[in-house]
């Protein structure tokens, strides 16, 4: 594995089908709101075919240390409500593959993503920072799946009130979740 090469597999288990599932992360101009944590800004480039192949998005992004990234996707494969596949370039370039398995009443999502770190800050410091760099990648997958919660309550909410009630996802991070040494911390954007 080249030194800037990563693989994560992220798991998550959500209430909702997998038609649900889909079509939230499908809904491309509602991703920053409801991710807000990672996903900064997003723009659809092109739009693809009915069913999303071909779909071309443009993503700002960030996690917990001090940096953002700048790719893009294009969505190479539809298999709805079973997942998708998108192929990434940028900052970041590789594969992603979402897949989504129905249980009963929950949704057991499944993200493979193969990407090499193509940003030159995390490219040339991937072969010492690597463990930090992959425990960015875990804190956002995190937020997203509790954004991802959140999201799916909101869209099945009878009333304003009922939405209402509904926590706001997680912000950005401003600053690393850590201090550098007692009482002090380190402030970015």
């Amino acid at each position: 594995m080249a030194k800037n090469e990563y693989h994560f597999v992220t798991h998550w288990k959500v209430k909702a089908s997998c038609g649900e599932v889909y079509n939230t992360l499908e809904d491309i101009d509602a991703l920053a709101e409801w991710w807000p944590s990672v996903y900064l800004d997003v723009k659809v480039i092109e739009n693809g075919v009915p069913g999303g192949v071909g779909k071309v998005v443009e993503l700002y992004t960030k996690g917990w240390l001090p940096y953002t990234l700048r790719w893009k996707f294009k969505v190479t494969q539809a298999d709805f409500p079973m997942g998708f596949s998108l192929d990434a370039y940028g900052d970041l370039a590789g594969k992603g593959v979402w897949v989504f398995e129905q249980h009963g009443d929950d949704c057991f999502i499944t993200y493979d993503w193969r990407i090499n770190a193509e940003k030159p800050l995390l490219r040339y410091l991937s072969f010492i920072m690597k463990p930090i760099f992959k425990a960015n990648h875990y804190w956002a997958m995190a937020k997203g799946e509790k954004s991802l919660k959140l999201e799916l309550l909101r869209r099945k909410a009878l009333t304003v009130e009922e939405r209402e009630k509904i926590s706001a996802p997680p912000r950005p991070l401003t600053c690393p979740p850590f201090s550098v040494k007692q009482g002090a911390s380190f402030g970015f954007q």
